[in-house]
């Protein structure tokens, strides 16, 4: 049984930058144990599934080992594939997901993310001397987005300065031993309001290049920092991307660049 896949970098207009994400248009799920081993074949950081369930598109993403509750960059990619590959007609595009309703709009070159914001709350003294050793140096601020039963689902570092979230490098397996799926840093940007990396190494992903979710827990935490609704981000990985980003309300607009790379088969 073959099944269509097509291959988009996200928050770039350059082949082989941004976060390449992987895309299948699927007619009816798929078992989800044959979804994780069809994201583990693609070794990406994220691959999507979509199918169409009323008026929307139901959404989910897994990484090589997990499937994940929301994913920015592999949604813009969806986004992408669906808009410029199956010809879809609308100029908005709703999905469902594990984390609620989301949009993805065109914005002249740009598609939007319309994403839920996501708050962070300070962590226990305790937790942020663990985090502090796992990374090797201090930290302005340690935050966590925390889980319905309170338990911490993502960690955010506030670091002093870009040049330091720029030249962190990461202790892959004390990172994955903190609780969540992994660790955001973050810092003040010069060109940009603020810059970030994120790192996931016990959920497959040792660097993710643009990660689109954590703006979610970013841009709140800016905005209120800067004083500011619209921000420009980057995302500082080795391959890098930009979003251009704005908070209303409960809601975080994310807009960037996407390019579709590839298209094949895959032979079940």
């Amino acid at each position: 049984m073959p099944l269509e896949f097509h291959q988009v970098d996200a928050f770039t207009d350059q082949p082989f930058a941004g976060n390449p994400a992987m895309v299948y248009r699927l007619d009816a799920w798929l078992d989800d144990a044959l979804m994780q081993r069809i994201a583990a074949e693609h070794n990406l950081a994220e691959t999507a599934f979509v199918v169409k369930e009323g008026s929307a598109w139901h959404i989910r993403w897994f990484t090589p080992v997990s499937e994940v509750p929301l994913c920015g960059h592999a949604t813009l990619a969806a986004a992408k594939v669906l808009f410029d590959i199956y010809q879809e007609p609308a100029k908005v595009l709703d999905f469902t997901c594990l984390s609620g309703a989301l949009q993805v709009a065109r914005q002249g070159e740009r598609l939007q993310l319309d994403f839920p914001v996501r708050p962070v709350v300070p962590v226990a003294a305790s937790l942020q001397a663990d985090v502090e050793r796992a990374l090797g140096q201090p930290a302005q601020q340690v935050l966590a987005l925390l889980n319905a039963d309170g338990s911490v689902q993502e960690l955010m570092v506030v670091l002093a300065s870009e040049a330091q979230v720029r030249s962190f490098t990461a202790d892959l397996p004390a990172l994955a031993v903190l609780p969540g799926l992994g660790v955001l840093i973050t810092g003040a940007g010069e060109r940009h309001d603020f810059v970030s990396r994120y790192f996931a190494p016990s959920i497959g992903i040792d660097e993710d290049p643009v990660t689109g979710s954590t703006h979610c827990m970013l841009v709140p935490y800016w905005a209120e920092r800067l004083e500011r609704s619209e921000l420009s981000a980057f995302q500082c990985s080795a391959r890098g991307g930009e979003l251009l980003c704005r908070l209303e309300g409960e809601r975080v607009k994310i807009a960037g660049h996407a390019r579709h790379i590839a298209s094949g088969q895959l032979m079940l």
